[in-house]
């Protein structure tokens, strides 16, 4: 994929599920297009395709179905974008963009959608190759943002639940202190939860699956439901990556600076001298110690006796080299 920007898989989670009708298939559609690459995300609530495509994969792939075309990706790939994502959005755009889209599902449980447009007044083919996503795929980009939707929209219900007995409790004491209906035919009963819920859930159950299965449900309130959800998690991932990191360095600046160790060899400059009386072999040191004493009172004849007089001694600076052209 391309490494300006955002990455494509944060991009593509926050872009909604798309319905879409391809050879009679009903499906959901989420897809993203790069400078030049794409990434293409299709459902049919059974199971998840999917298939990311870089330059080098759609160079090759655009030769191998248009013989004749020698142009670099650059040069069509926004014509591709064009014609294809009006297809996987089911908006057709403008009539010169129309393009046709054909799916064919594979033995192997594959997807193979093929594309037919014109570019520059020759035929322009190319095929979508989708294959089964991974499941962390299917659960990020699917499962995790429906159950936060479904938990949000709980809640909801259940905030205009008391919402509506409080608003009966008000009606009911304006009926105590005398006040009427101008019109009885706005005349409601009251609100029972329960009651409620039974009714709705006798009614609604047996039309799920067939009232919108042409939309899988998914229309633009849940589409826009789906891009609020997705971006407050993308948010709240991303403090808490950012706080985990800010914990990581506060843990290496608590840390204690490992102890200083002198090399091999070396006397240990930090542990102070143990005491004489604490030495298991006194006369041995006693013997070093006097025979370093007498061996330190040497040098200074002998020194002085070696040392040349300061007129013998070569002198350390070196003559300066007459420069010239010639030398």
């Amino acid at each position: 994929m391309e490494s300006s920007g955002p990455p494509a898989e944060d991009i593509l989670l926050q872009r909604p599920w798309l319905p879409v009708s391809i050879s009679g298939c009903q499906l959901l559609t989420k897809s993203w297009f790069g400078e030049t690459a794409y990434r293409v995300l299709l459902t049919d609530m059974h199971c998840v395709w999917e298939e990311r495509m870089d330059a080098a994969a759609i160079q090759s792939r655009a030769q191998e179905l248009n013989r004749r075309l020698r142009a670099p990706v650059k040069a069509f790939f926004s014509h591709l974008c064009d014609v294809a994502q009006p297809c996987l959005s089911a908006d057709r755009g403008p009539p010169q963009n129309e393009a046709q889209i054909s799916l064919t599902r594979q033995e192997d449980g594959d997807i193979l959608m093929r594309l037919k447009s014109e570019l520059a007044g020759l035929p322009f083919y190319w095929e979508f190759h989708c294959t089964p996503a991974p499941i962390t795929l299917a659960c990020s980009q699917l499962v995790r943002p429906l159950l936060a939707m479904s938990r949000l929209l709980q809640q909801q219900v259940e905030q205009l639940a008391g919402l509506l007995v409080r608003k009966d409790a008000e009606i009911q004491d304006y009926r105590e202190n005398g006040a009427t209906l101008s019109r009885e035919r706005l005349q409601t009963d009251a609100f029972e939860e329960q009651t409620y819920k039974e009714n709705f859930m006798a009614k609604a159950l047996p039309l799920l699956w067939t009232e919108r299965q042409d939309a899988l449900g998914f229309d633009a309130d849940l589409q826009q439901l789906y891009a609020a959800v997705v971006h407050r998690s993308a948010r709240k991932r991303k403090l808490s990556e950012d706080r985990c990191e800010e914990e990581e360095e506060e843990e290496e600046e608590d840390r204690p600076a490992p102890a200083l160790t002198s090399p091999p060899g070396a006397p240990d400059r930090l542990c102070p001298p143990e005491p004489a009386d604490r030495d298991p072999h006194p006369t041995h040191v006693r013997q070093e110690d006097t025979s370093g004493a007498k061996m330190a009172d040497r040098p200074t004849v002998q020194q002085h006796q070696s040392r040349p007089a300061a007129s013998e001694r070569p002198s350390s600076r070196p003559k300066k080299k007459k420069v010239g052209l010639f030398g």
